[in-house]
């Protein structure tokens, strides 16, 4: 997707994506798969799409103002056997202000719109949704909310392309001070016209509700059985015996460990004199289970299995999506196969035995573990061949059966990405990838994967290593530039800055991921001794593991520890040559700690290094002049050799000019404070404070220098970006003061595009998410200083490819050349995406 505008420069600039990394948010409900085979989940407050086939997510529906708690595809997997031939497919999302939107999906032009906010009944969150197809173009959909009611409503889809959707309100189930979590639709079966729905939530029993298609619901029945929460509910499709469909099974599973199936038997239609036989059902009829009665049809219920082997909660159950079948009068297949997905980080597949008839385990996926909480819920695909699992950590899980003759389950690639506000990003030193730091405490790369194909295009990009996952929420990071190994420093919410350094496990995979003639050296490689690193119990340090020491690392029994649960598990590294999954990625691609920088009274804020790798920068939240000083720290040393006293509160920002002669920092004090910096001896730094603005009515949250000179921009909560220079005696002039913008400018970040023309593209990324790119050309006077800036707005990237809240940063990718005429920006949000676009600059 591209979004193309023309700016008073006169040139022709394109934006278009090429990256979005987002983690799964972290509940039940939160992901479907449809019968288009895309997957949606909810990413903070947007809806993110995923192709499996791709592992890459496609695109994120701005909309909601709330977290997005869970989505339901119309029509979903179930339904999948007739919706070959749609050519548009719907998506329902619920958040958790109580808000659902219905969003469309066009399978040929591969576009999504917005059609429709359901009127908000809901006072409280959505808890789950569940929709049923009841023709090509007709569909039933019930919600239900932690306030306690369940809402049922049709939707009528226009028969051809650009029509309205008409939506249409059937009843409204008030359930109490107790609520329902799970809910599941179906049609009855024997041709009524009937529909029932099930629901189960913390009162331990699933209540059966029956309607006719557009009349009121009223209470059937209620099944006991389960002895906790239920978390989960799934009817079948009506089962086919000799042609006929008589009997309908519903999957229920809790918070029990267990899983139930119930079965549903048609028992024929009752006169108006039996009608009150519903009343006389004595306790010995009960061992069959209650009776269901819908219009003048009525259901024999009874408890068909109970499945026992996960060993902890079971979050999702899911009954394979039936088959497509072309024999005469049925249309489909519903097999007896069972998904489920349960904390104890395991998947079953369940069928029952072909003699006996009795439920079996007959595939488990995934780990039995200790030290991680497991998944969320699992889905089929819609054709079966592949299961996918969302899980604690925000990640997917993806296995496909590439058996021929037997079952064969095997790990597949999927997208990741941070599961918590993003903070800070860093490219690598010369763009081979990107650094990113977020409050779910990890640190992650993200890279092109080189395809063999692929000559001269960089590949898809993935998440290759996860260097640090820690015990604090990460603030800041920045990568050191310079010759020798790849390092980085990173704060977070403790008074200690860290130093890691990359292992020669990474380094390997890294020159896997990149093109062979790229200009990564195997000489970094000589001399690193580090293999990889292993985590500390309590997660806040990460010890290396030396090459020498890999075979005694083999060789430790491997039953010591096991038992508690307190047992980490040791890292493996091990060099990778297609992108890891998430097994891989959260124990074994660590960086060892190599220091530790003390010296900050508070939580470290931000971080920032010198473009020669010799001087680190920090800063911390500070409420006084003393806390709020910043701290210089001498790469390799890793000496303090400064601590720069000028603002009163937290600096927020800090940049080293593009010849490290002087140092910006921007405060919430509403200052910017420019320090000169001299490294001419080899353990001396010197250093002064040359210039102190108030520049802004309101915190300043970001600046950037001008790549080619000494001209900088700042950004502020007012709403206001301000162009400064310096001159040669170290005074500090305004150039310029771009438009107001829509919203707080939380993130800049300026490129210089032609070194002899000085023009430049400066993006800035704001509070609301949007982000904009605006051209730069700077008129210099005859003794080379800047007497103006030319500033023309070039592009307002496409509210569809930013950030649905507040842009943290924002950062260009080196460029190979000046000649090259593509530049990649990367940026990142409180919304818990990493994005990369390519700008086309004419």
């Amino acid at each position: 997707m591209s979004s193309v505008s023309v700016g008073g420069g006169g040139s022709e600039v394109g934006v278009k994506r090429v990256f979005i990394g987002a983690g799964c948010n972290r509940i039940v409900n939160n992901v479907s798969w449809g019968a288009c085979d895309l997957v949606a989940f909810g990413a903070h407050n947007a809806v993110a799409i995923f192709d499996p086939k791709t592992a890459q997510i496609s695109t994120t529906l701005p909309g909601h103002k709330a977290s997005v708690n869970c989505t339901q595809w119309l029509p979903s997997s179930k339904f999948s056997f007739k919706a070959k031939h749609l050519d548009r497919h719907y998506l329902l999302s619920g958040d958790a202000a109580g808000a659902i939107i219905l969003w469309e999906y066009s399978v040929p032009e591969g576009k999504w719109r917005y059609v429709l906010q359901v009127p908000e009944l809901h006072k409280k969150g959505v808890t789950c949704i569940s929709g049923i197809m009841v023709s090509e173009t007709e569909a039933v959909f019930a919600s239900t909310s932690s306030d306690g009611t369940v809402h049922l409503w049709e939707v009528v889809f226009p028969s051809t392309g650009g029509g309205d959707c008409k939506l249409l309100h059937l009843d409204s189930l008030y359930v109490g001070s107790k609520p329902m979590v799970a809910l599941s639709l179906a049609e009855l079966p024997g041709n009524t016209g009937h529909l029932v729905l099930a629901m189960g939530g913390l009162d331990n029993k699933i209540h059966l509700y029956s309607g006719e298609r557009r009349g009121k619901f009223v209470r059937a029945c209620e099944l006991k059985g389960h002895t906790d929460w239920i978390r989960s509910l799934d009817f079948s499709l009506p089962i086919c015996t000799n042609g006929e469909a008589h009997n309908i099974l519903l999957a229920s599973s809790s918070q029990d460990k267990g899983i139930r199936i119930w079965k549903m038997a048609l028992r024929g239609s009752l006169d108006r004199n039996q009608s009150s036989r519903q009343e006389k059902i004595s306790l010995a009829c009960y061992i069959e289970g209650p009776v269901l009665v819908a219009g003048t049809t009525s259901y024999q219920i009874s408890l068909e299995s109970l499945l026992i082997g996960h060993e902890d909660w079971v979050y999702s159950v899911e009954w394979q999506p039936p088959s497509h079948v072309s024999s005469e009068g049925i249309t489909y297949c519903q097999h007896q196969s069972i998904l489920s997905a349960s904390m104890d980080k395991t998947m079953m597949i369940w069928k029952p035995e072909k003699t006996s008839g009795i439920w079996m385990n007959v595939v488990t996926v995934g780990e039995l573990s200790h030290c991680a909480l497991g998944f969320y819920g699992g889905h089929w695909s819609p054709n079966a061949d592949s299961i996918l699992a969302h899980g604690y950590g925000g990640s997917f899980h993806l296995w496909r059966n590439v058996g021929t003759s037997l079952d064969n389950w095997q790990p597949q690639k999927v997208p990741s990405g941070h599961f918590a506000a993003i903070t800070d990003i860093a490219w690598g030193r010369s763009g081979e990838y990107l650094l990113s730091v977020s409050d779910d405490q990890t640190t992650r790369i993200f890279s092109p994967w080189k395809k063999e194909t692929s000559l001269g295009h960089e590949g898809s990009w993935h998440e290759i290593a996860r260097p640090q996952v820690h015990g604090h929420d990460m603030n800041c990071v920045t990568i050191i530039q310079g010759k020798g190994n790849h390092r980085f420093v990173s704060g977070a919410d403790e008074k200690v800055a860290r130093v890691f350094e990359a292992p020669l496990s990474f380094l390997k995979t890294l020159g896997h991921a990149i093109s062979q003639n790229s200009t990564f050296s195997e000489d970094i490689q000589v001399g690193v001794q580090i293999l990889g690193a292993n985590m500390s119990a309590l997660g806040l340090s990460q010890k290396p593991i030396y090459v020498h020491a890999e075979q005694q690392t083999l060789e430790k029994n491997p039953n010591d520890s096991l038992d508690t649960l307190e047992a980490i598990p040791d890292a493996v590294p091990v060099v990778l040559t297609e992108p890891p999954i998430e097994d891989q990625l959260g124990w074994h691609t660590l960086w060892p700690e190599s220091h530790k920088l003390y010296g900050h009274g508070n939580e470290l804020f931000a971080l920032c290094s010198d473009h020669d790798g010799k001087l680190v920068a920090s800063s911390c939240k500070a409420q006084s002049a003393a806390v709020a000083e910043i701290w210089l720290w001498q790469v390799g040393s890793w000496k303090a050799v400064g601590r720069l006293q000028s603002h009163s509160l937290t600096v927020t920002q800090m940049e080293f000019s593009h010849d490290d002669k002087f140092l910006l920092a921007v405060s919430r004090d509403r200052q910017f404070s420019v320090f000169s910096i001299d490294k001419t001896g080899t353990d001396e730094t010197s250093y002064k404070l040359v210039s102190k603005h108030e520049a802004h009515k309101r915190i300043i949250w970001a600046c950037s220098w001008n790549p080619h000179g000494y001209e900088f921009a700042t950004g502020s909560r007012d709403k206001t970006v301000k162009i400064w220079t310096i001159g040669k005696d170290s005074s500090v002039k305004q150039l310029a003061t771009l438009p107001q913008f829509s919203s707080s400018v939380t993130a800049l970040s300026w490129a210089g595009l032609d070194s002899k023309r000085n023009d430049g593209l400066l993006a800035v990324g704001m509070e609301n998410g949007l982000i904009e790119l605006w051209s730069l050309a700077v008129n210099r006077s005859d003794n080379g200083q800047a007497a103006g800036v030319v500033a023309a707005l070039v592009v307002m990237l496409d509210p569809l490819m930013c950030h649905v809240s507040s842009v943290s940063r924002l950062a260009w990718r080196k460029r190979k050349n000046e000649d090259c005429s593509r530049i990649q920006l990367a940026s990142c949000g409180a919304d818990h995406c990493v994005r990369v676009f390519e700008v086309n600059v004419n």
